[in-house]
């Protein structure tokens, strides 16, 4: 591994209980305290090392400690980090550029999170909507589907379907309509005049890597298309080459109105999100009326850049598509006594289990050297980095058929 691990002066049981106290329960990790990262592994303050099967929810497609994108970052730190969109700077332009080209589309709105840039993305179609489509003011609606996840704002979490991301948290956001995934009739009916936006995900992450059924998204495009809204594709975490291609909405043919981008864009060293759109979609905003004192900073625009020249090249989308079939093949081999189903595209899997508890299974690969994320009680999520070698994605999948027997 490159470099050392750094001195603490803590046991690991000593910052458990630091974080414990001292930090609101919003999260419950495993019991891991991680010191250092390299590639897919990561390495704890004892010296244990953990294959990383969950790269921080695809932030670290390209792993942890990138060397290109990590030199990215240390040669921009030379330069300037941060100059507010009150002034322009060298890597705005082209990072804004290089991202459309890779999208496909005219302009980029960068901010900082995924959330902010599904806020973005909401307050994009309702102003296009009223000022390009002619929707009556203040009746702007936008279909999303149960089981979504697109963030933890109070907008967001006003159209959530799951308890514990919207309980206690009204009054909740007007002007969303919620649909059933996958069923294109329930969509059909959901559309009317006053629609400006699809909100929709092309895998569903959260709700257990959900694929939707062939044509469904083909079927999403067309309604959009005919009742003149927007197609609205958060492909935060399914995009940047995670389900083996740039966007997931390729696997179907289809090109959204505008892609929601994040995590893996800040190459898991900076956070950087961006809508990407059309000229006639984005250009409905002028001076003053959306903005970020961080978003499309220096820093993060140099990280960007980097990110973007690796998937130019198509080589992390074709090992994701390869290793995923291995994956694929791999995970659909364990026993179906055990194993309800298993879902996903590229390297990116879903696996439902008939009765064990997705925290006891994370707990038991922990113990193995594997780390994975449960999710909705009986399921965990496995998103390894991209670059991960097949004999290190092997060695993990050894230890989840151990830990599954």
């Amino acid at each position: 591994m490159r470099g050392e691990t750094p001195v603490t002066t803590h046991t690991p049981s000593e910052l458990r209980a630091l974080s414990e106290a001292h930090s609101a329960r919003n999260y419950h990790p495993l019991p891991v305290v991680i010191a250092s990262a390299d590639g897919a592994w990561v390495t704890d303050v004892d010296g244990r090392r953990y294959v990383d099967m969950l790269a921080a929810y695809s932030a670290l497609n390209f792993g942890h400690r990138h060397p290109r994108l990590a030199a990215a970052a240390r040669r921009q730190l030379d330069h300037v980090t941060l100059v507010s969109r009150a002034f322009d700077h060298d890597q705005f332009g082209p990072f804004c550029s290089e991202l459309a080209e890779l999208a496909g589309m005219d302009m980029v709105l960068p901010m900082n999170t995924g959330a902010e840039a599904v806020e973005t993305a909401i307050k994009t179609a309702r102003k296009w909507g009223y000022e390009v489509k002619g929707v009556p003011d203040g009746e702007a609606v936008i279909v999303v589907f149960e089981g979504n996840f697109h963030g933890r704002t109070t907008t967001i979490v006003s159209f959530s379907t799951d308890p514990d991301a919207r309980g206690s948290y009204g009054p909740y956001t007007p002007g969303f309509r919620v649909v059933p995934y996958g069923d294109a009739d329930a969509l059909a009916a959901a559309m009317d005049e006053r629609v400006v936006g699809v909100l929709i995900e092309p895998v569903q992450g959260e709700a257990g890597v959900v694929v939707p059924p062939p044509g469904y998204l083909a079927r999403v495009r067309e309604l959009c298309t005919d009742a003149g809204a927007l197609m609205i594709a958060d492909e935060i975490q399914s995009g940047l080459g995670r389900t083996g291609t740039t966007f997931a909405c390729e696997h179907d043919s289809v090109v959204p109105d505008m892609y929601v981008l994040g995590k893996a864009l800040g190459g898991g060293i900076v956070p950087l999100s961006a809508v990407v759109s059309s000229r006639e979609v984005l250009g409905v905003f002028q001076p003053g009326q959306h903005g970020s004192t961080f978003g499309g900073n220096p820093l993060a625009c140099a990280v960007g850049r980097e990110v973007i020249s690796l998937l130019a090249t198509g080589e992390y989308q074709e090992r994701s598509a390869k290793l995923g079939t291995h994956m694929h093949h791999r995970l659909g081999e364990l026993p179906s006594g055990v194993v309800r189903e298993v879902r996903g595209r590229g390297l990116w899997a879903g696996v439902e289990f008939v009765s064990l508890d997705g925290r006891q299974a994370c707990e038991r690969l922990a113990a193995r050297g594997v780390l994975v994320k449960d999710t909705h009680g009986t399921t965990i999520r496995l998103a390894p980095p991209l670059m991960i070698s097949e004999g290190d994605l092997d060695w993990a999948l050894d230890r989840i058929e151990e830990a599954i027997a």
